[in-house]
This record gives structure tokens, C-alpha cells and sequence, in this order.
């Protein structure tokens, strides 16, 4: 599970902010994993909203929101911290949509640069048992 968030505060000198919620779920594939230093390749599915402003085809600047499906794929490399967590450095590729000049729907592509902190439910804690 993918929950990311991302905010410009004053995009192409508008004034005004723009933000992107994400929130993506998929498998994960790990096609090397060593006692401490993994690496991960994934593909997630979800959806996203991106709110913010942009410039219609008179070069009038709009405000506006889109929710949408979204997708994302990439890899990278993940740190055991503990038999229940890990520390994760990746690059994704995220696909959302917002409004072109025309102001129709279109895609939208990005690379992003994510660090996160995984949980591993079901190991065991650190604790000694007796």
C-alpha cells in the first residue's frame, strides 16, 4: 500500500499552490534480498487527486481538481531496521491526469523519488520470550 502526498506552494508564479494524493496498492517483488539490503521492483494501481491551478487556452489562469485513476511502477533498494520494519530508496514512475490548456482531462507523467518506512506484519518483535 502507496499513501503519498506532494504540494508546490506557488506553481509557474500563479500565486496560488498546487497538491497530489495518491493512494496506490500492489504487489511487490524482491528479485534480491539479503539479510539486510533488499532490492524491490512494484506495480500499483489506485487512484490520485490533483488540485491546482492552470492556464486555459486564453492564458487565463483557472483553478481546478481532478480525481482519477492512477498508476505506478519503479524499484529501488530496502533496508531491514528491524525484524518488523525497513527503510525503503526508490524511484517511481506515477501516471495521474489534470487539465491541459484546452481544459480537457489529459494524462500526466512523473518520476518521483520516494523514502518510506515499511512494517512487516506478522514478524516477530525483538522482544526475548522466557
Amino acid at each position: 500500500m502507496d499513501l503519498s502526498y506532494a504540494r508546490a506552494s506557488n506553481v509557474a508564479s500563479t500565486g496560488h499552490p498546487m497538491d497530489e494524493i495518491s493512494y496506490l496498492v500492489g504487489p511487490v517483488v524482491y528479485p534480491w534480498r539479503g539479510k539486510l539490503l533488499s532490492t524491490y521492483a512494484q506495480l500499483l494501481a489506485g487512484g490520485a487527486r490533483v488540485a491546482g491551478p492552470f492556464s486555459n487556452i486564453n492564458g487565463v489562469v483557472e483553478l481546478g481538481h481532478v480525481h482519477y485513476p492512477a498508476m505506478a511502477f519503479g524499484g529501488g533498494v530496502e533496508y531491514r531496521l528491524s525484524p518488523s520494519f525497513g527503510f525503503r530508496l526508490g524511484v517511481d514512475y506515477l501516471r495521474t491526469h489534470f487539465y491541459n490548456p484546452a481544459g480537457a482531462i489529459r494524462g500526466q507523467n512523473d518520476f518521483r523519488v520516494v523514502n518510506s518506512i515499511v512494517y512487516y506484519p506478522g514478524m516477530p518483535s525483538n522482544r526475548r520470550r522466557h
